[in-house]
């Protein structure tokens, strides 16, 4: 059974239990002889399907980690189709006037997922398919000249998202949720039911779980950015492709900063904005502190699985000895691409401190932090800002809507003054 639909009973389970408990039979508010016996099934209904969602997510972890996981997709097959040629530059272009780019097919696409999404759009609604790419063939079919380069007809597996790999929170494993509607509520194991050990004929001491979630809302983020006319009139693959690509990279560092701190005005609470994420004294790095600071995930019984940190630190790790009195035991950082065996990842968008001057580090449990993406992109074009008029450009402003969500913050540690001082 797939994870939908699991839920969704676990959904209609959860509700007959609340329908029982809003609507006593018994005497004194309490539930009826009955309804006690028919909220106790329920109850074993509900934790028989905890166990089963547990197991299904489990396993579409492994299959998210060894596939990877598209952040877009509307499950409508045919829209996806027409969605894979839908052209930014053209959706741009539409919104000059004198321009006279013919943008029929994008404009309607807009319009339909604007109709589909509940909103109405300012500008072109532009769905985060563009944000791949599509992978080509070098053979040269027949052998004829000129025929090896050809686009392969769509594979999903063939398209690469470049959004995906500009993100560094993405490429350590980060979970994401595409295509959502309204707000979300993730649910949490809060406390779990305990297992003891009892004589024979001894009764066990009865203990529940305890839920609570995890609540996702949007949030926008938005860019300005500013295109040549003649740009917007190419209608070269390399241009489209180099526009799309910009996107990305202003995309990705709006989500990635987000994701390691944020909570500033409007922004999402990051990992290091959680006020129960660990943080760790780095000022002065040695093994023993890295160490420590991994085992604080794993006492949480989490199981981390790699670093995210400013390039400060790994360079102040590369050049720190494990033991300052036994240089016969390497460096902390022997290797560019491995700290203490875990994978690294670096990124300029953690916060560094100036005095005394260091940097951060996050280690955890990467697929605990959760991405969440309500299918589009809005782009509204402003030909006439002043700046940008004077010289022949039109100026662009990108609206991404999105949220991040720490399900377990003792999944994360984190180090937020590694010394980094030469």
């Amino acid at each position: 059974m797939k994870m939908k639909d699991l839920l969704e009973q676990r959904g209609r389970v959860v509700a007959s239990m609340r329908e029982l408990t809003d609507n006593p039979g018994g005497e004194g508010g309490d539930l009826s002889t009955e309804q006690a016996q028919r909220f106790d099934t329920l109850k074993g209904e509900l934790g028989g399907l905890e166990k089963r969602i547990e197991r299904q997510t489990l396993l579409d972890e492994a299959d998210r980690r060894m596939q990877g996981q598209q952040i877009t997709g509307t499950g409508d097959g045919n829209l996806d189709r027409e969605l894979r040629d839908f052209s930014l530059v053209r959706a741009i272009a539409s919104q000059v006037p004198d321009l006279n780019v013919d943008s029929g097919k994008e404009r309607e696409l807009s319009q339909e997922l604007a109709r589909r999404m509940g909103v109405k759009a300012r500008g072109i609604m532009v769905p985060m398919h563009v944000f791949e790419k599509r992978v080509i063939t070098t053979a040269a079919p027949g052998g004829g000249p000129g025929s090896n380069i050809i686009a392969t007809d769509h594979m999903g597996k063939l398209y690469i998202d470049i959004l995906r790999a500009a993100l560094k929170v993405n490429t350590l494993g980060a979970t994401v949720l595409p295509g959502l509607h309204g707000n979300v509520d993730i649910p949490k194991l809060k406390g779990s039911a305990t297992a003891g050990w009892v004589s024979e004929n001894g009764a066990l001491t009865p203990s529940d779980a305890e839920f609570t979630k995890v609540q996702m809302t949007p949030k926008h983020a938005g860019a300005l950015t500013e295109f040549s006319r003649n740009m917007l009139q190419q209608s070269s693959p390399g241009i489209e492709e180099l526009i799309r690509s910009d996107f990305a990279k202003i995309l990705a560092e709006a989500v990635d900063r987000a994701a390691i701190k944020g909570g500033g005005s409007n922004e999402p609470d990051g990992i290091l904005e959680q006020a129960d994420t660990t943080d760790h004294d780095m000022a002065t790095p040695s093994w023993d502190n890295l160490l420590e600071l991994i085992g604080l995930v794993e006492d949480a019984n989490a199981e981390g699985t790699a670093f995210l940190g400013h390039p400060k630190v790994f360079r102040a790790l590369r050049r720190t000895l494990k033991d300052a009195s036994a240089a016969e035991l390497g460096y902390i950082m022997p290797e560019l691409g491995t700290l203490a065996g875990y994978p690294v990842a670096r990124t300029t968008l953690g916060p560094t401190v100036a005095s005394p001057v260091s940097g951060s580090l996050i280690f955890g449990a990467w697929s605990d932090l959760i991405l969440g993406y309500w299918s589009a992109f809005e782009i509204l074009v402003n030909p006439y800002e002043s700046t940008a008029y004077s010289k022949g450009n039109v100026q662009v402003r990108g609206m991404l809507t999105c949220d991040v969500a720490v399900r377990h913050t003792e999944s994360f540690a984190a180090s937020q003054n590694v010394g980094t001082a030469a």
